[in-house]
């Protein structure tokens, strides 16, 4: 198969981009042809704000470079990521223009919310979601605490929800998990266009045996992610367990204060990803107190590929990721007592958390493995190659 990737990559890269490199590489393990067509935020301070606000909303130099690419070699589909903002939906256009059937991964909550993570002051927020014009993202400068920016995101929304490009110009869009798909269902996305693949972990890491005793938190040390209230929680808890926080962000003086008052808490800083699955495999439990959506966690992934059941706010994507009862608990988001009470059922239930371990690698083996995923991917591009077809088909009846 001859696939197109298309992504807008981040000024600064993170998990939409590896995420992104994992699949190219995957395919291409597999004997599949990948081209990729990029750009990078670097070019915004090139362009300018008044350019890259306009390209955000439609990108001539896109449309005419997909189509050139796409009429120089015969691609089977084009698979897109991020077209957020130099890229522009103009990309669906051109793959239509040239009969390419479109896969959208839906990686984060972009084309439902202007700041894209559907969080705002310090909470789950579903102000814009199902409006055609999302004012409540410009009323609050929910992109980057701006206006203008706000705007435009809100413009190019609404833009595109009035000339159908989103119901019409995709033929697959891809979620994350089931949470993100009903989400984005609500959000006036065609229910039937939309199918579930998560992210996956490769290499396959190996089992840890949780014999560290602690409990980890990997992650950016920011307020959407719960910092608060673990810190918090460990602060209220009557059996002292040890808990080893990894990561940077701006929370890191509450961090270190905190480290400074409770011997049970130890600041690792940033790790490696080595150094990271073989705390995973050390650990306990990992502890993911986030109080937004998120889109598909690899932390826990990583846990479950470790062995490591999980504590996990009952929200968003953590709400069908963690099979409460079976890879771990789940916890109201912000709730310090309800914290309190899972990570003190984990030390008085060692039997029970000891069969989560178990459950948890399953669930790796089962859903989260590169070949689980190849095999995923590949029924997709099969979907969204033989509704093209079948479509060329009544056109031309």
């Amino acid at each position: 198969m001859r696939i197109l990737s298309v992504h807008n990559r981040y000024l600064i890269g993170g998990g939409e981009d590896n995420s992104t490199a994992a699949e190219i590489a995957l395919l291409e393990q597999h004997g599949h042809t990948v081209e990729c067509y990029t750009e990078d935020n670097e070019r915004v301070s090139e362009l300018g704000m008044a350019r890259t606000a306009l390209r955000t909303i439609w990108s001539r130099e896109t449309y005419r470079n997909i189509r050139r690419l796409l009429q120089k070699g015969r691609f089977d589909v084009v698979s897109i990521q991020n077209t957020f903002p130099l890229i522009s939906p103009s990309v669906y256009y051109a793959a239509q223009a040239e009969g390419v059937p479109v896969v959208q991964t839906l990686r984060n909550y972009r084309l439902l919310c202007p700041n894209a993570y559907l969080f705002r002051a310090e909470k789950a927020c579903e102000s814009c979601v199902g409006k055609l014009f999302p004012w409540p993202g410009v009323q609050h400068a929910c992109y980057r605490d701006s206006r203008a920016g706000s705007m435009v995101l809100a413009t190019m929304l609404a833009t595109h929800r009035l000339l159908g490009t989103y119901r019409a110009q995709v033929d697959v869009y891809v979620a994350l998990t089931e949470f993100a798909r009903r989400k984005f269902i609500e959000g006036g996305l065609p229910a039937e266009k939309i199918v579930v693949k998560p992210n996956f972990v490769a290499p396959d890491p190996g089992v840890g045996d949780g014999a560290g005793g602690f409990v980890l938190f990997v992650g950016r040390l920011s307020e959407e992610k719960g910092l608060r209230t673990l810190l918090e929680a460990w602060r209220s808890l009557t059996t002292p367990v040890p808990l080893k926080i990894a990561g940077e962000g701006p929370l890191l003086d509450l961090v270190e204060r905190a480290v400074a008052e409770n011997p049970s808490i130890e600041y690792l800083g940033r790790r490696s990803s080595a150094e990271v699955f073989e705390l995973m495999g050390q650990a306990r439990a990992l502890v993911f107190p986030s109080q937004w959506y998120e889109g598909m966690p690899r932390t826990i992934l990583e846990a479950y590929a470790k062995g490591t059941p999980v504590l996990a706010t009952r929200l968003g994507a953590m709400e069908t990721l963690v099979e409460h009862g079976q890879t771990g608990r789940h916890f109201v988001p912000g709730d310090v007592s309800d914290l309190v009470r899972q990570v003190e059922w984990m030390v008085s239930h060692p039997d029970d958390w000891a069969a989560m371990r178990h459950a948890s690698r399953r669930a790796f083996e089962g859903e989260f493995t590169a070949e689980a995923n190849y095999r995923r991917t590949i029924q997709i591009f099969e979907r969204a190659i033989s509704q093209r077809q079948s479509l060329k088909a009544a056109w031309t009846s």
